[in-house]
């Protein structure tokens, strides 16, 4: 299968470890680490040593959002120091998107920055966290506050860790591969995807939403402007997403955004014009897949409080991406708080 090339890496198939060798040869590497988490070193780590001969030295953290923070970073950053580790060093970051995102962070500030590669696991990470450059971590709750951009060598898609996945998950990183559907014009398989009774995750969806984000990353980078249309429905999605995380019904990254591409589909039909036949197919196919959250006004009004620390934000004022028809967003949109309010009360009828 072909590669998808971005301007300084490649994201690869089946060959993928093949090229990873190439990769560690060429490089010359003085020591390779693998980080993982106790749920891929129990279902992932024996797929990864039976495609590769490498023996790298395993780093373990604690899996979930919760532990994508300062203090994980540290055990990463002393586990790299206790075991010597210099600038010819390689990490590898074999998980879902906690995994890639705190493992590239870890990578970028060692000694100022060492090589890493992600291997995502979890559908999500594939078709989203993994590629793109970004890396980060979360800070007095907050989600992604603390990160940088910084490349992989290479990443590699391989589907087989799929199977290790339960339902949940895999409707998680659907999620975003609906959301690359609602935003892009040339690509789009919003037709398909909501003609459809069931999620579809196949190869070929999942190329063709790699290719949608790597095209929104080539002509915006660092998140200017264009690339900006990725976060549709993570305004709210995210700051949903923070409410939850300290109670005992946290939610995963892509049921937190579907409540957030719907409130923020609603919110582009009362400001942008966005068709209401378009919003309700949206609303009934994610909640066909996704269970209905209750909010209270409680948690609303806290939810709009956390949107405050939206990175696109600008002087405090929460900037929204929106649509004004399938693949035509609307940037740097300014929603008063009634029609928020408005739009959680579409999503709970």
């Amino acid at each position: 299968m072909e590669k998808i090339l971005t301007d300084n890496y490649a994201i690869e198939f089946e060959s993928g470890y093949e090229s990873l060798i190439k990769i560690i040869d060429k490089n010359k590497y003085s020591k390779i680490f693998l980080l993982v988490d106790e749920n891929t070193e129990n279902f992932c780590l024996n797929i990864f040593k039976n495609k590769t001969t490498l023996n790298p030295n395993l780093i373990k953290i604690k899996s979930g959002e919760e532990n994508k923070n300062i203090h994980t970073c540290i055990k990463i950053w002393n586990s790299l120091i206790n075991s010597n580790a210099d600038r010819k060093s390689l990490l590898i970051n074999l998980g879902g998107g906690v995994i890639t995102d705190i493992g590239g962070f870890s990578a970028n500030t060692y000694n100022r920055g060492i090589d890493f590669v992600n291997i995502p696991t979890t559908l999500l990470s594939i078709v989203d966290a993994s590629v793109g450059s970004k890396t980060g971590i979360n800070q007095n709750g907050i989600k992604n506050k603390i990160g940088t951009f910084y490349d992989p060598k290479m990443v590699i898609i391989d589907t087989e860790y799929l199977k290790t996945l339960e339902q949940r998950q895999i409707n998680s990183g659907y999620c975003e591969i609906f959301k690359h559907s609602l935003i892009s014009k040339q690509n789009s398989k919003f037709e398909y995807l909501t003609d459809s009774n069931k999620i579809n995750f196949s190869l070929d969806i999942i190329i063709n939403s790699i290719n949608i984000k790597n095209n929104f990353v080539s002509e915006d980078k660092y998140e200017k402007k264009r690339r900006k249309g990725l976060n549709f429905g993570h305004t709210i999605g995210h700051a949903i997403e923070t409410h939850f995380m300290s109670s005992d019904k946290k939610l995963l990254h892509g049921e937190a955004i579907a409540i957030g591409i719907i409130i923020e589909s609603f919110l582009s039909k009362e400001i942008c014009g966005f068709e209401i036949d378009k919003v309700d197919k949206i609303k009934n196919h994610l909640l066909s897949i996704f269970n209905k959250i209750k909010f209270n006004s409680s948690s609303i009004n806290n939810i709009i409080k956390m949107m405050e620390h939206d990175k696109k934000n600008t002087d405090k004022e929460v900037n929204f991406v929106l649509l004004s028809d399938i693949g035509k967003l609307i940037f740097d949109v300014k929603v008063p708080d009634s029609n928020i309010l408005d739009a959680f009360e579409y999503y709970s009828k």
